[in-house]
C-alpha cells in the first residue's frame, strides 16, 4: 500500500521528481486533498498545469489514474453507470428459446451491470486508491454537476435498480475548470479550492528547462520573457506555460537560439492560436527582434 505523503513539502518534493514544479499553494491544497479526504478542486487558465498536475499526482503516489474527459452532454451513462443492452437482449432471446420468462430484476443485476469511471472508482477493490481526474468540469452542463454531488459529497453512486454503492476508501478526486463558466456552489462546497497562476518568470524559466533540457539558456530566458509580454496584450486566447513549453520545443528542434532569427515567425503558432492573435504576437516579435 503506498504512504500517503507526510506533508506538502514531501508533495513538492515528490512532485519536483516527476518533473512538475509545484508551488507552495499547489502542493498545500494537494496536501491537505489527501489527508482530508476532500476533493480538489483546481482552476486556472488554460495551460498552467491543472491536469498535469492530477496525472502527475497519480505517478507520484504509484496508483492508478483514471480520467473522465468532460464535454457538453455528458451523461450518467457516460460517467457513472450503464446497462450492457446487448448482453440483456441476448438473454432475453435465450429466454424465449427455453421458454422462461425474465422479470425486470433479472435484467437489471450487477451481471449487466457496465461500470463508467466514477462508479469504477467507487467499487475500485484494488490496494491503493485510485486517483479520479474530472477534466474541464465547465465544459459540461449544469445537469451533469447535479450528477456529482452525491459521489463529491458522501463517496456513493446510487443505482436506482440496485441501490446505493458506497466506497469503502474513497478515490482521490481532482476535478479542473478553465472557468469557462461559473461551478454551481453546491459543487465547489463539496470540494477543497485552489487557484493555479501562471508562474511568476524564475519558476516559468525552471518549469522551461526542466521540460526542454535540450534548449538552450539564452532561448529559454528569452521565450519566457516574451511570453511573459505576450501575455499582457489584448489576444483572444493568452499563452499558457504548455504553449511556451510547445514553443521552446519547436524553437530547439529548429536550431534556434534566441528569438532575432527571421524564420522564428513561423513557429508562433505554438503560442498564437487565432488569426487576430498571430498578427499580434507577430507584430510584438518584430519588435522584440528590433531591440
Amino acid at each position: 500500500m503506498t504512504a500517503t505523503p507526510g506533508s506538502a513539502e514531501e508533495v513538492r518534493r515528490l512532485f519536483d521528481e516527476h518533473d512538475y514544479l509545484a508551488d507552495v499553494g499547489t502542493s498545500t491544497a494537494l496536501f491537505l486533498a489527501l489527508e482530508l479526504g476532500l476533493p480538489l478542486l483546481l482552476e486556472g487558465e488554460p495551460g498552467v498545469g491543472k491536469t498535469e498536475a492530477g496525472k502527475v499526482l497519480a505517478r507520484a503516489l504509484g496508483v492508478p489514474l483514471v480520467r473522465l474527459q468532460c464535454y457538453e452532454g455528458l451523461s450518467a451513462s457516460e460517467a457513472l453507470y450503464d446497462w450492457n443492452y446487448q448482453r440483456q437482449l441476448l438473454a432475453i432471446r435465450l429466454a424465449e428459446a427455453q421458454h422462461e420468462r425474465l422479470s425486470e430484476a433479472d435484467l437489471f443485476s450487477e451481471e449487466f451491470l457496465l461500470e463508467r469511471p466514477i462508479l469504477h472508482c467507487v467499487r475500485y477493490d484494488g490496494p491503493d486508491r485510485p486517483v479520479l481526474l474530472v477534466d474541464e468540469i465547465d465544459r459540461a452542463d449544469d445537469e451533469f454537476e447535479a450528477l456529482l454531488l452525491e459521489f463529491l459529497g458522501e463517496g456513493s453512486v446510487t443505482v436506482p435498480e440496485l441501490g446505493t454503492f458506497v466506497a469503502t476508501r474513497p478515490p482521490i478526486v481532482v476535478l479542473t475548470s478553465n472557468r469557462s463558466r461559473d461551478l454551481h456552489d453546491a459543487l465547489r462546497r463539496r470540494c477543497l479550492y485552489h487557484w493555479l497562476e501562471f508562474p511568476e518568470p524564475e519558476r516559468a524559466v525552471a518549469i522551461l528547462r526542466r521540460s526542454v533540457p535540450a534548449a538552450s539558456t539564452d532561448l529559454v530566458d528569452s521565450v519566457s520573457r516574451f511570453v511573459g509580454h505576450v501575455r499582457t496584450l489584448d489576444l483572444d486566447k493568452t499563452p499558457g506555460i504548455a504553449e511556451a513549453i510547445n514553443w521552446v520545443a519547436a524553437l530547439s528542434v529548429l536550431g534556434v537560439t534566441d528569438l532575432v532569427r527571421e524564420d522564428v515567425v513561423t513557429t508562433v503558432g505554438a503560442i498564437a492560436k487565432t488569426p487576430d492573435d498571430r498578427d499580434v504576437v507577430t507584430e510584438a516579435l518584430s519588435s522584440y527582434a528590433l531591440g
